[in-house]
């Protein structure tokens, strides 16, 4: 019985550690890289670390538009994720809690969306940003976000909010709440290791989302960092440490987000899959 269940007990952390090697050693290579010089790169071994560490392309690259890319990724994605955590919450409290004669259906329909190819959506997205007049401003991400992210919300906070006891809602009817209150009162805060998740999630991907912010913005006063990263490829076409440091300095705050954050998503997404 012991060689039986020998292998899960030191292969599962081996295999643990030989991920954490697989996605730790490209980011730790990212920013060594980063602090070399640009003769250094080119003498040197790609694996040796630097000489010295030249600050030189941190500066390049801050004195450069980086603020202002960096300043168009917070307000889009902190508003595209706010939108995206009310919007998919109440939703969400209607497909679980409230009965009517559609909802199987539209709820289908909603988790439908997630199968939606995103290429499929660009040239009517484009159409409808420049005839709405919303092309290349600071609203124009906004929509296209919100609206490719409420699917997977929807269906995420759904499962999770029909875990909340019955026993709640029927107490709040009771005093006689309101639908409203109760969402607000009861699940929307009962719900926040979900909501926790969604925002996460959503946030990660939206800050290195790429296809809509270069097809929907064309100048630097409202793009986002992901087409700060492309400028940065064609100004530093053979500076190789410059172009690592934007890619470091792009990284930094997703990594701080996750650390912190870490726990609640997978305390939600666990939440969420369990039963009453």
């Amino acid at each position: 019985m012991n060689k039986k269940f020998r292998f899960p007990r030191i292969g599962v952390p081996l295999l643990a550690i030989i991920w954490l090697g697989v996605t730790t050693i490209p980011f730790i290579f990212m920013v060594v890289s980063s602090f070399k010089s640009q003769e250094e790169t080119y003498t040197s071994s790609v694996w040796a670390l630097p000489a010295h560490f030249y600050w030189g392309n941190y500066a390049a690259v801050l004195q450069g538009p980086f603020f202002t890319y960096f300043r168009n990724s917070v307000f889009t994605v902190g508003v595209s994720v706010l939108l995206i955590t009310i919007i998919s919450a109440m939703a969400a409290y209607v497909f679980a809690r409230v009965r009517f004669a559609l909802n199987k259906t539209l709820f289908g329909l909603v988790v439908a969306g997630m199968i939606v190819p995103l290429h499929a959506t660009l040239v009517p997205i484009y159409l409808l940003t420049r005839n709405l007049g919303f092309y290349d401003t600071a609203f124009a991400l906004l929509g296209p976000y919100v609206a490719l992210s409420l699917p997977v919300s929807i269906f995420i906070l759904t499962e999770f909010m029909r875990q909340i006891p019955r026993e709640l809602e029927e107490a709040a009817q009771l005093d006689g709440c309101s639908p409203f209150r109760i969402f607000w009162r009861i699940f929307f805060p009962l719900s926040a290791p979900g909501l926790a998740t969604v925002a996460i999630f959503n946030g990660i991907g939206l800050w290195n989302e790429f296809i809509f912010a270069y097809m929907l913005t064309s100048t630097a006063e409202h793009r986002t960092l992901p087409l700060a990263i492309w400028d940065f490829m064609g100004q530093y076409a053979s500076n190789i440490p410059s172009m690592l440091a934007v890619l470091v300095l792009t990284s930094l705050p997703l990594i701080v987000a996750y650390a912190f954050g870490q726990e609640r998503v997978i305390k939600g997404m666990m939440a969420g899959s369990l039963k009453g």
